[in-house]
């Protein structure tokens, strides 16, 4: 199984048809469907199901392909931007992954900081849950995480971030609760609740939400969400109440009050411990840890 077949795969899903992914690539469509073919006798799978008029659509086995084909290809282009950088020159590309969290902009600021010195660093940001992140990182698709309370496992290096979000009910701004101060668990027991299922999954190592609530079996949940930004949609729209960290949103119609007791988070850069920098990357790292501990 070869790189360039496997581009030429994923070239045709994207532009619809063999045809078209042949004049995007600039080569002739029967070398394409050639070596398409051969792929699919390699594997022992039909990968395509032809249509008139061009049309293509993935089979089971195809649509397995494009997975392990789009993880794979960015594998191989990460890999490659490694090699290309490992130099003293100090440019190239960072990869960070993240959830979505206000403690991000200590990472922006750092980021401008470093971009006036060597503006030929570039980054390339991944947002998603901890699961998602913490998978990106452990196949070396990111140089670094920021996450919440990570499990501790003795492959990853952890340095904690000089910021802690603060949990919170995110309701209308016309709510009667939006008058109050801070809202407590009495409050919320009988709501319609929209809740992270990372923040309530019973296998996290460290759930300080969980901790919060006591017995979610009790709670009404109307709607769970992985990344917050079309959950916010469904409180505006009166769904329900949405338990998430402040500073997300700046919408108007929408109030955030703390929780009480006071329920905060601390985040944490993590990165593998076998992992070869490039320049950059460890010059980012070098001046994140530094700026960390004088915050601290």
């Amino acid at each position: 199984m070869e790189i360039r077949v496997l581009r030429y795969f994923l070239a045709i899903i994207k532009e619809g048809g063999i045809t078209q992914a042949a004049n995007s690539l600039h080569i002739t469509q029967p070398t394409i469907s050639r070596q398409i073919k051969e792929l699919e006798d390699e594997l022992g799978k039909q990968l395509f199901i032809r249509h008139k008029k061009g049309q293509i659509e993935l089979t089971q086995e195809g649509l397995m392909l494009q997975n392990r084909a789009e993880e794979i290809i960015a594998m191989v282009d990460k890999t490659e931007s490694d090699f290309r950088y490992l130099s003293d020159m100090i440019e190239g590309d960072i990869y960070i992954g993240g959830a979505e969290s206000q403690a991000f902009s200590h990472i922006a600021q750092l980021t401008k900081t470093i971009q006036s010195h060597y503006p030929k660093i570039y980054y390339h940001l991944s947002s998603g849950n901890a699961e998602d992140i913490m998978g990106l990182l452990d196949k070396g698709l990111l140089d670094f995480a920021l996450v919440v309370h990570p499990r501790k496992l003795p492959r990853y290096h952890y340095a904690k971030m000089p910021y802690q979000d603060t949990w919170g009910l995110l309701m209308p701004t016309r709510d009667p609760l939006a008058q109050k101060k801070g809202i407590t668990l009495e409050d919320i027991a009988s709501l319609p609740l929209i809740l992270s299922r990372q923040a309530i999954t019973r296998t996290q190592s460290d759930s300080q939400l969980m901790t919060w609530l006591g017995d979610t079996d009790s709670l009404n949940i109307v709607a769970t969400f992985n990344l917050g930004y079309n959950a916010l949609h469904l409180v505006e729209a009166g769904l329900g109440y949405m338990i998430s960290f402040d500073q997300l949103t700046h919408n108007p119609n929408l109030a955030f009050r703390p929780l009480e007791p006071l329920l905060t988070s601390d985040h944490y850069l993590v990165w593998k411990k076998d992992k070869v920098f490039s320049s950059a990357a460890q010059l980012f790292l070098e001046q994140l840890l530094e700026a960390s501990q004088m915050e601290h």
